[in-house]
């Protein structure tokens, strides 16, 4: 089992497949682009496999892939058949944008093993749709969700994050979209790496979690393990002793995360 310095059961990973995205969402990516990290420093799927095995041979039974956007890295059908063919892993999800979610890549994901898949949509509106994420294309978005629904990917989770702008109306609006396609709304406050405060919004919002109920450690694509989201203590992955390393990143979780400077969200993974 891993459990950190005050009590709490270690037993979520998120695995962030790689650092790009063919969106750059205001809350996601800075207005320059943040430089990318080489391929050659990006961990390689054998690679992955083999910490998340050690890991769940530790007491995690929840994975989740991230990004970035994790379906822009190729044949991710093959580390997901991997890692879902590991043995005492419960759980092996996606949170992804959706808009490269085509009907045959959701079939062959679900066929792989992938448990269940979370997208990113934040508003229906087109034009702000667009603006939000830099470029992005609705209608490509929700003939993802399409996919995975008719893929069988369930329950399927819309992951909405709250601006200071989104108003009461739009969230009303995405909630009954959710009702009628039998989708599952998960409202995301808005928040800051830069400063770890509890936001006050004026809409209530189901994430982010208390660090009191915090249970994940995360994976950068440059293989760091992050013991915090709003910590900029990491701990790289030593693959001579993968145990070690994921032992010492849950002593190394604080109690409350204060701020993480070094990497944005999408050097992260959220």
């Amino acid at each position: 089992m891993l459990i950190d310095s005050f009590g709490r059961f270690i037993t979520y990973l998120r695995i962030s497949l790689t650092d790009r995205c063919n969106y750059r969402c205001v809350y996601c990516q800075p207005e320059v682009e943040a430089p990318r990290k080489p391929y050659a420093e990006i961990l390689r799927y054998e690679e992955i496999e083999r910490i998340a095995r050690v890991a769940v041979g530790l007491g995690i039974t929840k994975i989740r892939l991230t990004g970035g956007e994790p379906l822009v890295r190729k044949n991710i059908t093959f580390l997901v058949e991997r890692l879902a063919a590991i043995d005492g892993l419960r759980e092996l999800n996606m949170t992804t944008n959706g808009s490269l979610l085509t009907p045959e890549l959701a079939r062959q994901l679900k066929q792989a093993g992938l448990t269940r898949i979370n997208i990113s949509l934040d508003t229906l509106d087109r034009g702000r749709f667009a603006g939000l994420t830099r470029g992005g294309c609705l209608d490509d978005v929700l003939a993802g969700i399409q996919a995975a629904r008719e893929a069988g990917l369930a329950p399927i989770k819309i992951n909405m994050v709250l601006m200071e702008t989104t108003t009461a109306a739009e969230v009303e609006q995405l909630a009954d979209f959710c009702r009628e396609h039998d989708l599952t709304l998960q409202t995301i406050n808005h928040f800051s790496l830069n400063d770890r405060k509890d936001p006050r919004g004026a809409l209530a919002a189901d994430r982010p979690p208390k660090c009191a109920a915090c249970n994940r450690l995360r994976i950068t694509a440059d293989g760091y393990l992050k013991p915090c989201l709003f910590s900029g203590n990491e701990i790289k992955v030593d693959l001579d002793d993968i145990a070690a390393s994921l032992r010492a990143a849950v002593q190394a979780k604080p109690e409350n995360g204060q701020q993480c400077r070094n990497r944005t969200m999408c050097q992260i993974g959220g």
